[in-house]
Formats: structure tokens, C-alpha cells, sequence
């Protein structure tokens, strides 16, 4: 999808990632019901534009680049946990991502890589139910 595509009369007609990200959040509040341990689940606020001064507080009280938007402390299906990085339908991986990505599967976590709301539902549901293995196949650089 080419970037003039993502637009309508100057209006962005594919959501942000952070509109993406809130809708699954809206959803997990609802599906708490089926799914009490989405309570758990949490935005790691590691992304964002900052000034250079703020940036430097963050990166010395802990924050890391690349580490995943979203994480659900819940092991589950042989994994210790998952974790989603969240992307808007056109977007793409930065390296620390991929590395970060790498590195949490290596120590046991599910890390995968949602384009869109719709995606990370059906991941989230699958990972809590035991019903297929959506993120199987998904690669990281769509």
C-alpha cells in the first residue's frame, strides 16, 4: 500500500497504531467477562516522541527501545507470557523490535507482531482458549 493511499481528501483513512491499540484495550475491558486475567494486561509505554532531556530521564529509570507495546503476564499454552507489538495496518518493525522480539521468545514468551485490532484479537483469544495457533506463519516483517 503506497503512503498517498492512506489518505481520503486529506483525511488518514487507516488508523494509527495507538487508535488500533485502543480499540483492543476497549475490547479486552469488555472480554474481561470471558477472559477475567485480561485484567492483567498493560501498555508498555516505551514509544512516543519525547524531548531529548525527557528521553534521557526515561532511558536512565529503564525504558528500552523495541520493547513490545503490550504485555499479558499470563503463561498459557507452554509460553510464560505474551507479548504483542502493535502496528497499524501499513506499518513495520523497527530493528530493536525484531531483536527484543527475538530475544523474549528465546527465554519462553510468545512475541508477535498484530496489524491492527482485529489481529491481536484473534491472537489474544487463540493464546487464552487454545484454539489454533494464529500467529503461526505470521512474519515479522509483513
Amino acid at each position: 500500500m503506497r503512503k498517498k493511499d492512506w489518505y481520503l481528501n486529506g483525511a488518514r483513512m487507516i488508523p494509527t497504531e495507538e487508535e488500533e491499540q485502543t480499540a483492543l484495550f476497549s475490547w479486552a475491558k469488555l472480554a474481561e467477562g470471558r477472559f477475567p486475567v485480561l485484567a492483567l494486561m498493560h501498555h508498555v509505554p516505551n514509544g512516543g516522541k519525547r524531548s531529548k532531556s525527557e528521553a534521557a530521564r526515561f532511558h536512565a529509570a529503564g525504558v528500552k527501545a523495541g520493547v513490545s507495546d503490550i504485555f499479558l503476564p499470563s503463561a498459557r499454552r507452554g509460553f510464560h507470557g505474551l507479548y504483542i507489538e502493535m502496528k497499524a495496518l501499513n506499518g513495520k518493525p523497527s530493528e530493536e523490535q525484531r531483536k527484543f522480539a527475538a530475544a523474549v521468545r528465546a527465554e519462553g514468551f510468545l512475541c508477535v507482531f498484530c496489524y491492527g485490532e482485529e489481529e491481536a484479537r484473534t491472537v489474544i483469544t487463540a493464546y487464552l482458549t487454545g484454539a489454533g495457533t494464529p500467529w503461526e506463519g505470521m512474519d515479522d516483517d509483513r
